[in-house]
């Protein structure tokens, strides 16, 4: 059983089901083969991670470094200059898919080049690990206790701008750095000194997780035979996670975290589970006690 921490649980309007009856299935169909059947998926920032804390909106890490001058003012104003020049084009729905990706490859591209020209090192990472603006979403870390406990591999697929080096450091400092948590993200190659001097190909952003596929690395080994996935994420691109794996049975859901009125339909039409207004993850450990409890 999932113990929870006294953290508060989402409340029952902030999760929507459009289909009660094929999502019943479907956790039938994974509980009969079990949670060695089992792997989950999922997103860091906003899906494992809050997208506010206390009423203050933090998107991720990279935000963090880019907001609070960590490195020095003329990077956060090189920075900001490029995210109101390509974030406007993420969240337009009017650009072309494949023109809107290309954007966002160029977009993390420069980002990187310019964190590295700026000085990045391994001691701003921690910085913005231990201020305590990113936190778990509540019901994380009984989530994370749950997966090894069980011994369910976990593989975290993020297009963190800060890297796997990153989301190893906040799991690091949660004591939660289980050894059935993999991480596909993207990778500096730092020096003697902890300086970043390079980025490791392929750069993985947000609208190509359907290129960086799991087959590729290799945790591959591990799940390939866990055929019933659990996938996680805050937006309709992290449904490209799962593409290239043959699996059998897809349990997904979505956290829509604000502009729920605008969003709901689409959210509705592709996740099995939609979780509103940053909501908890009190449904997902349900759901995993239901599979493999």
């Amino acid at each position: 059983m999932i113990k929870k921490s006294g953290h508060k649980t989402a409340k029952m309007e902030d999760i929507i089901i459009s289909d009660k009856e094929t999502l019943e299935e479907k956790i039938k169909k994974i509980a009969e083969t079990g949670k060695e059947g089992l792997h989950v998926l999922a997103d860091f920032d906003r899906t494992l991670t809050k997208a506010f804390v206390d009423g203050e909106k933090i998107p991720s890490l990279i935000s963090e470094l880019r907001n609070r001058n960590y490195i020095n003012e003329d990077y956060s104003k090189k920075a900001h200059e490029l995210f109101n020049k390509y974030h406007p084009i993420e969240v337009d729905p009017n650009v072309p898919f494949e023109e809107k990706k290309a954007k966002m490859h160029e977009w993390w591209s420069k980002h990187f080049e310019l964190l590295i020209k700026s000085g990045l090192n391994k001691k701003h990472l921690k910085q913005i690990v231990d201020n305590g603006k990113i936190q778990f979403r509540e019901g994380v870390l009984e989530f994370l206790d749950y997966l090894h406990e069980k011994d369910i591999p976990l593989i975290i697929l993020s297009s963190a701008g800060l890297g796997g080096d990153s989301i190893s450091m906040f799991l690091e400092k949660h004591n939660r750095k289980y050894d059935n948590i993999h991480i596909i993200s993207n990778s500096y190659v730092w020096d003697s000194e902890g300086n970043a001097v390079a980025v490791k190909e392929p750069i993985i952003h947000s609208l190509n997780k359907s290129e960086i596929t799991v087959k590729d690395y290799s945790v591959f080994d591990i799940i390939k035979n866990r055929k019933n996935v659990l996938l996680l994420g805050d937006g309709i691109g992290d449904l490209g996670m799962v593409e290239g794996f043959p699996y059998d049975t897809l349990i997904s859901i979505g956290f829509l975290n604000e502009k729920v009125n605008e969003n709901l339909e689409t959210y509705k039409k592709n996740f099995d589970v939609v979780i509103t207004n940053d909501g908890s993850m009190s449904y997902v450990n349900k759901i995993l006690e239901k599979i493999s409890g």
